[in-house]
């Protein structure tokens, strides 16, 4: 059996009523996700939970990560057209699975994933790419890189699970091979809007604990105003017994599927 390598938890923030926010953990699945909801008046904590529920059920029937994805889309739509929570709901999406050694990563909106090393010049890469209208500004050449944290526009994003506008939605991927000691962090945009990158290297170098790690993350939010609901899901690279582990159990599906 795995051993637990991860942690997570969710704050509403300072100024903020409810908690739109939703994370996801599931160590049989190998899968977490961070999903954050927008509509208001409940409707985003509704959409963030109905993402989150359709990508374990979906995963769990075998589904791709992707398509998962794409199911979840259209269950916010379904269920905003049967009334239940509103018009017009939707929530964003980063979602991470492990398995044998490799991670993949799925993302729709701008909740973001970045990746952890614990190198000697201690490493935080971003891996997602924000769907929002500053990142398409950044790579048209319109705005610096500077500028994106800044831009009075910066949390406008251009696509999310649940809009009505889309038939589908875009859902990118990233793959890559886990290293020891690396680390996988999701998170909303309370989070990644608020604590700068040098910040989260700086709580990620010193505090070996994941636990503790993921509350100095969200205190680090909150004591820079709260303004959002604020979500972290930290993961931790498998060790080689849970590898090998899960290399043996594909194996054997193949033999006997």
């Amino acid at each position: 059996m795995q051993l637990k390598r991860h942690a997570a938890g969710t704050d509403v923030g300072l100024q903020r009523t409810n908690n739109e926010d939703n994370f996801l953990c599931s160590d049989s699945l190998n899968l977490w996700a961070v999903a954050d909801g927008m509509g208001g008046h409940a409707a985003g904590e509704v959409a963030s939970e109905i993402t989150n529920e359709t990508l374990r059920k979906e995963f769990e029937r075998g589904t791709s990560l992707s398509d998962a994805i794409q199911s979840a889309h259209h269950a916010v739509l379904n269920a905003a057209a049967k009334g239940i929570g509103g018009q017009g709901m939707g929530s964003t999406i980063v979602a991470l699975y492990s398995d044998a050694g490799k991670y993949q990563i799925a993302w729709v909106g701008d909740s973001r994933a970045y990746l952890w090393s614990p190198t000697k010049e201690k490493k935080l890469k971003q891996i997602s790419r924000d769907h929002s209208y500053v990142q398409m500004l950044y790579e048209s050449g319109a705005i610096a890189e500077e500028e994106l944290s800044t831009h009075p526009e910066k949390n406008i994003i251009t696509q999310c699970l649940g809009s009505i506008d889309l038939d589908n939605v875009q859902v990118d991927l990233a793959e890559g091979l886990w290293h020891e000691g690396e680390r996988i962090l999701l998170c909303s945009d309370g989070l990644s809007d608020f604590v700068s990158n040098e910040e989260m290297i700086d709580i990620l170098s010193k505090t070996v604990d994941i636990e503790k790690a993921v509350k100095e993350l969200i205190q680090s939010a909150l004591d820079r105003g709260g303004r959002d609901n604020i979500t972290v899901v930290l993961v931790e690279a498998p060790d080689k017994w849970t590898v090998t582990m899960q290399k043996i159990r594909g194996t054997l599906r193949k033999i006997f599927s």
